[in-house]
């Protein structure tokens, strides 16, 4: 079928796009790290019709993020830490798995992007070493969220919403624009919007900004809605837990969060109430008791595979569903249910499949390390004012992203979901970020004060005082202090 003029418009939007960001590339190469983003997230060549389809968009920016990184970029920060190392390794077991897999076809179909999106999680944390590139990298990533979001909610009032019919601008319902993940992310995204609405530097707090922000965190919580899944209300309701750690006036703010709760109910769709209700009786819903009935063939699974079965495992599962449930007087319907190859619907249990009890142990690792790690930088500079206030929220705002993400996985298969090895790579910048530039210096007994040396006479080999107005040689600079003292974006000193 011969595309319409709509449809040629926004190729030509996309394509226009695509170049003037590979344009600004060439002069700031960070850029490109932010064009590889937006086509992982957004896929813009899943969005055109024909003039993307055919061109490997993602392979492009994915190759020219790491030439412009090695040419014409500071790499005195390049070290690897240890979550890194561990990614490295949960690497390595995927190849690994996917040349043993039960089902090599399959298998290598996920291989073909699970590979760059932990690649690029490994190579990120290296170029962000000032706090202009972080926030840059939480900017594209909520701007594109938000190119998805906001047509989704868009549509959720105007009424098109429904569980896997919610149109996100394209038909499939897969990767980013699946249901279940998409309501994930959007709820995961919302503690960034609201720390970027206070204290980024890209975009300075105004008026405007804080209308947008606030009013793309409202569409990231119309998708639950939209999409009519338990995962998303689940979400929402640990968010809104989380958040009251950070409200200065916890009252007031439980207040608020009960007051749009009554008010909200009346306007729900019928349709997404009688879907949330089903959270209570899991036993006679089919979702939910197909989802058990595939943890429990994994477990068995992984008894036989220590080592895991490689990506898409579960398509040799063959289930005895048990959907049995007692009626209004008690008496027990037997209802037994049979299926073959249904997903694993849980990223844990997606990682114990796949990767096996090594996958899985390193997958917990990676998280809950970086879970700790923002949790001990939060504590450390809460009380934090000045130059240094905006460290504490961005440590709290990533660790109840990541925090929402370990709920949300616990319910749709996204192990290896792009978006939040985004998150982790942030994390370990921003971590590194803080360990060499904003840390304070701990407490010393054995230091001498600063009163104590300002006292001390300065003693001269010869005995001799030297004259006021001698000159003093200069320190030899160290070798990190001898590097390009302003980086292509961003500078290396800025708070």
């Amino acid at each position: 079928m011969k595309p319409g003029p709509a449809r040629t418009v926004r190729d030509l939007f996309l394509i226009g796009f695509m170049v003037m960001i590979t344009v600004l590339g060439f002069r700031r190469p960070f850029l490109f790290l932010c064009a590889y983003i937006y086509v992982d997230i957004v896929s813009p060549q899943r969005l055109s019709y024909y003039l993307l389809s055919s061109v490997p968009v993602s392979l492009i920016f994915f190759t020219a993020s790491f030439l412009g990184w090695a040419i014409n970029d500071d790499k005195t920060l390049s070290k690897p830490t240890p979550r890194q190392v561990m990614m490295v390794l949960l690497l390595l077991l995927c190849g690994f798995t996917t040349l043993t897999a039960d089902h090599p076809d399959a298998a290598y179909e996920k291989w073909d992007w699970v590979w760059k999106a932990l690649v690029f999680a490994i190579f990120m944390p290296m170029t962000l070493y000032t706090r202009v590139r972080i926030e840059g990298i939480l900017l594209f990533m909520l701007l594109c969220i938000s190119s998805i979001a906001v047509v989704g909610g868009a549509k959720t009032l105007a009424g098109g919403g429904g569980y896997g019919t919610l149109n996100l601008m394209v038909a499939n319902n897969s990767g980013m624009y699946e249901s279940s993940t998409i309501s994930a992310f959007a709820i995961c995204s919302i503690p960034l919007i609201l720390y970027m609405s206070k204290y980024s530097t890209i975009v300075p707090p105004s008026i405007f900004a804080r209308l947008y922000w606030y009013a793309l965190a409202f569409a990231c919580l119309l998708i639950p809605i939209g999409t009519q899944t338990r995962t998303g209300l689940l979400c929402i309701v640990l968010m809104a837990l989380m958040e009251l750690r950070a409200a200065r006036r916890r009252m007031l703010y439980l207040g608020i969060m009960a007051g749009i709760v009554i008010a909200g109910i009346p306007f729900l769709p019928k349709s997404y109430t009688e879907r949330m209700d089903t959270i209570g009786t899991y036993k006679a819903d089919a979702s939910a008791a197909t989802r058990i009935a595939v943890w429990k063939w994994t477990i068995d699974y992984a008894s036989r595979n220590p080592l895991g079965g490689g990506f898409n495992a579960y398509i040799g599962n063959k289930l005895e569903i048990d959907m049995s449930y007692k009626t209004a007087d008690g008496t027990l319907v037997k209802v037994i249910g049979y299926d073959v190859g249904r997903s694993f619907h849980n990223a844990y249990f997606e990682m114990l499949g796949e990767q096996g009890y090594p996958g899985l142990a390193l997958f917990l690792m990676i998280h809950l390390i970086g879970i700790f790690r923002m949790e001990v930088i939060r504590r450390t500079y809460a009380k934090h004012e000045g130059d240094n206030k905006w460290v504490a929220p961005l440590a709290g705002a990533l660790q109840n992203a990541h925090l929402i993400y370990m709920l949300g996985s616990s319910f749709v298969g996204i192990a290896f979901q792009p978006f939040i090895y985004f998150i982790v790579a942030v994390e370990i910048g921003f971590d590194r970020y803080v360990q060499t530039y904003v840390k304070k210096r701990a407490w010393n007994p054995f230091r001498k004060r600063k009163r104590d040396i300002e006292a001390e006479p300065e003693h001269q080999p010869d005995g001799k005082e030297q004259p006021e107005d001698a000159d003093v040689a200069e320190p030899v600079p160290s070798m990190a202090e001898r590097r390009r003292t302003q980086p292509r974006w961003g500078s290396v000193s800025q708070k």
